[in-house]
């Protein structure tokens, strides 16, 4: 049963033509085949965010830290899930990661949370050995808590593109070592128009996607330009959906939120409602 505050809200929105309750049927769920989550930046200001999202649409969400247990427990009593936990290590430090990963690792174990990797430092391109070392400790120790790695490809870090990742993913030469795509560095990166084979290069090895509203890249463009809500700029997210989907991708996709202005409660709103009209245009 809907509590009374929940159907005024839905009353109310309905006027607008999107209510903050849009929760996909198990129909949609079944023939959407990735599940989509937000960046935990993406809920400044939101109360009680598991609610929130459940009842928007979203299947989870990505977060930033090690010690997320709490952050498990919670979405998972809402239905949702922790799809992947932002982490770094440098290649200019000693040690090159947080010696705190050595215990927080293991506590994941049985999540299913993907560690997604920055890597930083180094001399762009001339350290692949190095970064391969030290990405393939992360990597065994995410192992031996039956966890997955993905290099998260972040613009002016080593691993600046998806392109970056898979070097050192093969380098690496792990099965639970992986790459993104992450849209707004592709774009960034001037990696745009080769985005099609990136795709295809990436192949099995593509563990997780981020997506956001953006405008073509240009020269001079900021990152205000490259990651807006989702439906916003005039970047084609749908085809690039499309693509991935034609490429048999069907892992998670998370909103990229990173300064992002306006009302973040209006943002999600605006996002899912982009999502699903993407959705309802690719083949089912």
């Amino acid at each position: 049963m809907i509590s009374k505050p929940i159907a005024l809200a839905i009353l109310c929105a309905s006027a607008f033509g999107f209510g903050l309750v849009t929760k996909f049927s198990a129909a949609d769920e079944k023939a959407y085949p990735n599940p989509f989550f937000v960046f935990d930046n993406g809920l400044h200001g939101i109360a009680d965010p598991p609610r929130v999202l459940k009842e928007l649409g979203y299947q989870g969400v990505g977060v930033r830290a090690l010690d997320i247990g709490g952050f498990i427990r919670s979405y998972e009593q809402a239905g949702l899930k922790v799809f992947s936990t932002y982490v770094g290590c440098r290649l200019d430090q000693t040690p090159p990661y947080d010696p705190s990963f050595k215990d927080q690792i293991p506590k994941l174990r049985g999540t299913d949370v993907i560690l997604w990797l920055t890597v930083l430092g180094g001399q762009r391109g001339r350290e692949d050995a190095k970064a391969a070392a030290v990405v393939r400790e992360i990597a065994d120790l995410a192992a031996a808590a039956k966890l997955r790695v993905a290099l998260y490809p972040h613009a002016g870090f080593y691993v600046a593109t998806t392109a970056d990742a898979l070097r050192v993913a093969r380098q690496v030469a792990r099965p639970n070592v992986g790459v993104s795509i992450n849209l707004c560095h592709e774009l960034m990166g001037d990696q745009g128009p080769q985005l099609d084979a990136t795709i295809r290069e990436a192949g099995p090895q593509l563990m997780v996607v981020s997506i956001n509203g953006a405008d073509v890249k240009q020269p001079g463009l900021g990152w205000d330009r490259l990651i807006q809500p989702l439906g916003r700029g005039n970047y084609d997210v749908c085809g690039f959906l499309k693509k991935l989907q034609a490429a048999g991708y069907r892992g998670p996709i998370g909103l990229q939120c990173y300064g992002v202005k306006g009302d973040p409660l209006e943002n999600l709103k605006q996002s899912i409602r982009a999502w699903k009209d993407c959705q309802a245009g690719l083949p089912q």
